[in-house]
């Protein structure tokens, strides 16, 4: 799990948490928002008796759970509503397999809910809150898309520089000057295709090949550490050209960077913050 994140909702400060890939939301600061931080897990307690919610979660768990249970939902809901019935959060996890819901403990700790099951709960605090909560939600997810979407075209734009360098060295070291530009832009090809092995272990025509259905090309598929060592790649290449190294020299060399620097990269805390 990842760190938390705060965004602010009618002067309270609510906690996401990062799950894999999807975003859960603290049900435990909705409800102090609402009512004394000692009150909270008697209101989720209090909404998760209800029917009306035993029913939205059991219709969440079954749309995007394969391993719900349902033969105990059925057993929770047909004692729901009973004046008897309680159930904690814990339970509905244990018994159940729900994924929708989840208890963390420590430092941030509390009950969270996925973001679709956190909207229905704001319904019980209020809706005015439900409604700045979705607000300020969207709020936080097109900040971090618009910075992503930074964080890309940065290392788009680099790494189209560094082939301008790249083709330059080409041009000057590879390419002699009785070539015709038909004759040339081989040369470019298989530069570039030297390049997609080192680093893809495949070539353009190749990849195409592989993925007819596919629009674009292999690069346009490329992830952000493959984009950064992409970009790294085209200088080192450059250099390796100007010192007339032979193409299969310049492979190994190439790919062996490439191994190191995408190790690197996995493993970097700093970039994985951009995704």
């Amino acid at each position: 799990m990842a760190k938390n994140k705060t965004i602010n909702v009618k002067g309270a400060a609510i906690s996401i948490l990062k799950n894999g890939d999807k975003d859960f939301i603290s049900l435990t600061d909705m409800a102090n928002a609402k009512e004394s931080e000692s009150r909270a897990a008697d209101i989720i307690k209090n909404w998760l008796r209800n029917r009306y919610t035993l029913e939205f979660l059991g219709t969440w768990e079954q749309i995007n759970n394969n391993d719900f249970k349902v033969v105990e939902f059925d057993h929770f809901k047909m004692q729901a509503g009973l004046p008897s019935f309680v159930l904690s959060v814990s339970e509905w996890i244990d018994k159940t397999s729900a994924i929708g819901l989840i208890v963390k403990l420590g430092k941030y700790g509390g009950t969270y809910a996925h973001k679709d099951i956190a909207f229905e709960f704001g319904s019980a605090i209020s809706a005015s809150f439900k409604l700045y909560l979705i607000t300020e939600f969207q709020r936080l997810k097109e900040d971090e898309n618009e910075r992503l979407n930074l964080t890309w075209n940065l290392q788009r734009t680099l790494s189209k520089v560094n082939y301008s360098i790249h083709t330059d060295a080409i041009k000057e070291n590879l390419i002699p000057k009785e070539l015709t530009k038909k004759e040339a832009s081989y040369v470019y090809a298989n530069e570039a295709d030297l390049l997609n092995m080192a680093l893809f272990g495949i070539t353009a025509a190749d990849w195409r090949a592989e993925n007819p259905n596919e629009e674009g090309n292999i690069r346009d598929y490329a992830t952000l550490e493959q984009l950064v060592v992409l970009s790294n790649l085209e200088s080192l290449n450059a250099v390796l050209i100007a010192q007339s190294i032979s193409g299969a020299d310049r492979l190994l060399q190439l790919n062996k960077t490439a191994i190191q620097q995408l190790k690197i990269l996995l493993n970097n805390g700093a970039l994985k913050k951009l995704k």
